[in-house]
């Protein structure tokens, strides 16, 4: 699960404000795993460790990848023990502030870009400094060795906050193909062809496309991927202040924002659902046929996490074949295909932690290991943060192998090339917030495109 998703967090700069200034308050305390080093309040480093045990705080991707992970890494460091602690999306933020704050429980823990969910820019006051660590790792290039946009994002004044696991990339629209299939249907690629499957799904009492417009974060995707088709980059832009936001393209885009809920394309009650995990379960049960998730999703295309997350949802049914396809081409433009993204997540290495050495040596593993990140790169679950890894497809057993690896492949590659074309990480926590109401107001019927955008720009003109 991503913000994976996980950016979009409800926060005020009041809150992020006390946060960060709570955690630069943090006293370092001494590393008792091994050899360590004890970090500063100014970040600090700490030196690589053979054994401890150390406490994992996240919020994803969850069980049974996470678990992988761990085996893998116990495989090279079997003395030191990694205990997984998962929180939800939403809850996240909550509970690793105070966590952060006490000297046990919490060594290393999942930040992302931005003021995204556990973001950097809020927490990375918390974190020593990895640049050491990553050096000794890979030498003194090591910045070519990484994707830089896990690098950039998770870098703050200078000092690496976190090691990037992967990144994560939106704009695709998944579908079973199996339901597509069973009723004759090809997938959308326009409006008029969005709306004919919606209404043979619909007619045969199959939700044609779910989305949790509920849960903010993923609707700035939808209108993301929107408003590249109607304008390429320019939202991007705009997050940049470098285009107002009542551009007219942006007004376009927020206009067949609406259109979606007008014309049924969103399911009823759209706003009052959840995309985790209420969407998620419509469409891993197999009740609805599309959803709009990234690259993230693709962690389903294996047997066994699919398995599990069906399970979770309520079916005993046999995994499907599931597709990624581009978001249709509702403004007709021929503008299709766009991918955004940023880093997911990365690990950082609590200042307050009294097991810096082994958290340091868990997080470079996984952040910068050829064996750590193609285990990654193996789940499908993100792009890999190393370079030179990518997934080892002999090895990666898939539902339909014959319909899904030649798409997935595809767009593996396609996600890799992207540059410059962030999700969350030019978005600041306020941004984040008025986007999140004006999408909620539009589509509730509370505001026009042409209002919210202006009340958009009027926010981005308040904080600069």
């Amino acid at each position: 699960m991503s913000l994976r998703t996980r950016a979009g967090r409800t926060r005020t700069a009041a809150v992020a404000t006390a946060a960060a200034l709570g955690m630069v308050a943090l006293a370092a305390c001494a590393d008792t795993s091994g050899g360590g080093t004890s970090a500063s309040s100014d970040g600090g480093s700490a030196e690589m460790a053979t054994s401890g045990e150390i406490v994992w705080w996240g919020y994803t991707p969850g069980s049974p990848v996470n678990e992988q992970y761990i085996a893998a890494f116990n495989e090279d460091y079997p003395d030191i023990k990694v205990t997984w602690k998962q929180t939800s999306i939403d809850d996240y933020d909550a509970a690793i502030r105070p966590a952060l704050g006490n000297n046990t429980g919490l060594d290393v823990y999942q930040m992302s870009a931005g003021s995204a969910n556990g973001g950097v820019a809020v927490f990375g006051g918390s974190a020593i400094d990895l640049t050491p660590a990553v050096e000794q790792a890979l030498g003194s290039d090591w910045k070519d060795k990484l994707s830089s946009t896990g690098v950039d994002a998770l870098t703050v004044d200078g000092q690496l906050k976190a090691l990037a696991a992967g990144a994560v990339f939106s704009g695709t629209v998944w579908i079973n193909q199996d339901l597509f299939d069973e009723y004759g249907l090809s997938a959308p690629t326009d409006w008029d062809s969005w709306k004919n499957v919606c209404q043979t799904f619909e007619a045969n009492g199959v939700t044609c496309f779910v989305q949790g417009a509920g849960q903010g974060a993923f609707n700035i995707d939808t209108v993301h991927a929107i408003a590249d088709n109607v304008s390429p980059g320019t939202f991007v832009q705009a997050t940049r202040g470098e285009v107002p936001w009542t551009d007219a393209s942006l007004v376009e885009a927020f206009t067949l924002w609406k259109k979606l809920f007008d014309e049924g394309i969103m399911q009823p009650g759209a706003l009052g659902t959840m995309q985790y995990p209420e969407a998620n379960n419509d469409f891993m049960s197999q009740k609805a046929a599309m959803v709009m998730m990234g690259t993230w999703y693709s962690q389903y295309l294996i047997p066994d996490v699919m398995r599990s997350a069906m399970e979770a949802a309520g079916s005993t049914d046999d995994p499907f074949t599931m597709l990624p396809i581009d978001f249709p081409d509702i403004a007709g433009t021929g503008n299709t295909g766009s991918l955004f993204g940023d880093v997911d997540y990365g690990q950082g290495v609590s200042a307050n932690s009294a097991n810096q050495g082994a958290a340091t040596t868990f997080a470079v593993w996984l952040g910068t290991s050829e064996k750590g990140q193609q285990v990654i790169a193996d789940s499908l679950n993100l792009i890999p943060a190393l370079k030179s890894v990518t997934p080892n497809w002999d090895n990666v057993e898939l539902v339909n192998a014959d319909a899904q690896a030649e798409p997935m492949k595809s767009l593996v590659q396609r996600a890799s090339a992207v540059t410059d074309a962030p999700r969350f990480a030019t978005i600041n926590a306020d941004m984040n917030q008025a986007l999140m109401d004006a999408l909620a107001k539009v589509a509730a019927g509370d505001a026009t495109p042409e209002q919210a955008t202006a009340e958009l720009q009027q926010a981005q003109d308040s904080v600069g």
